[in-house]
């Protein structure tokens, strides 16, 4: 049981204990002769079966948007029935404001559980993207970085050989890289790396190349860009990988990256290293 689940089910035990003594107090109990079993288990059920799922999206999913819309469409419909199973045990005035906002929390629920389902939908379609931008670069490239699998600095000079269009290059370094592995030991750096080139892939057009340049630094060669909005691009890259929150155990981890932009080619009239250097030098300033 993660830290999300044990909160969230002792939230859920104390809930349905207020409901239950809500009931009790305020209402009049029905006659056991009385009662609509299949009622009593439906609602029941349905008030069971939301709990588990609200419980497993907490305990699947890592805590976001998505993972929170979710959580709570299940737990407001998970409530409203165990309101509705109680409606079956104890007679309540229905006129009571309480009951029927309790009652309206099953179809409150549907209604946020689906925008949920809205959002994961976009969620999952950003995900298979960046899985077909990654299989794209698995089938078409050889040279790869361990750690991220992308294509590593030798492959790309080679492809800064062959580039005879227009295009720009762009240079990105992950600010305090050093320090994270220094103080969060190298698996963690790794890790760093592998979510930032994930971020950068996910936000990259599909006709452009990321590779791992070298250490905490990736290069990105834009076909077809002017410099200048290579420069933006890269700009709104490192304001995504800003956006990112990344946690090393319990600490989060902030991620910042700094930039520089050149044309590329043969059209720039310089060689590949000559352009790598000046990005590097522009950098490191």
């Amino acid at each position: 049981m993660n830290t999300f689940q044990r909160p969230a089910l002792i939230a859920a035990g104390l809930a349905g204990i207020l409901v239950a003594v809500l009931f009790a107090g305020a209402g009049m109990a029905i006659p056991p002769g009385a009662w609509k079993w299949f009622d009593i288990a439906s609602e029941g059920g349905t008030a069971l079966v939301a709990a588990a799922w609200c419980l497993v999206v907490l305990g699947a999913r890592p805590d976001g948007q998505v993972t929170r819309l979710l959580a709570a469409g299940f737990a407001a419909i998970a409530l409203g029935s165990w309101a509705d199973c109680m409606d079956e045990i104890f007679a309540v005035d229905k006129a009571a404001l309480w009951d029927n906002a309790l009652e309206a929390l099953v179809p409150l629920g549907m209604v946020i559980l689906t925008a949920g389902m809205v959002f994961w939908r976009q969620e999952q379609a950003s995900l298979t993207e960046h899985l077909k931008k990654r299989e794209r670069l698995f089938r078409d490239h050889r040279a790869f970085d361990r750690v991220t699998q992308l294509a590593d600095a030798r492959y790309l000079r080679a492809h800064l050989e062959r580039q005879r269009g227009g295009g720009a290059l762009v240079l990105l370094d992950i600010d305090g890289f050093h320090r994270i592995n220094r103080e969060h030991g190298q698996a963690e750096g790794d890790r760093v790396l592998q979510a930032v080139s994930h971020m950068l892939l996910l936000n990259l057009r599909n006709d452009d190349l990321l590779c791992r340049y070298a250490g905490d630094r990736f290069a990105v060669l834009m076909p077809d860009l002017s410099e200048a909005a290579a420069r933006d691009a890269a700009r709104h890259l490192c304001v995504m990988v800003a956006m990112m929150r990344h946690h090393a155990g319990s600490m989060a981890v902030p991620l910042t990256l700094r930039h520089s932009c050149a044309p590329a080619g043969a059209s720039a009239g310089r060689t590949p290293d000559m352009v790598l250097a000046d990005l590097c030098r522009q950098v490191d300033a």
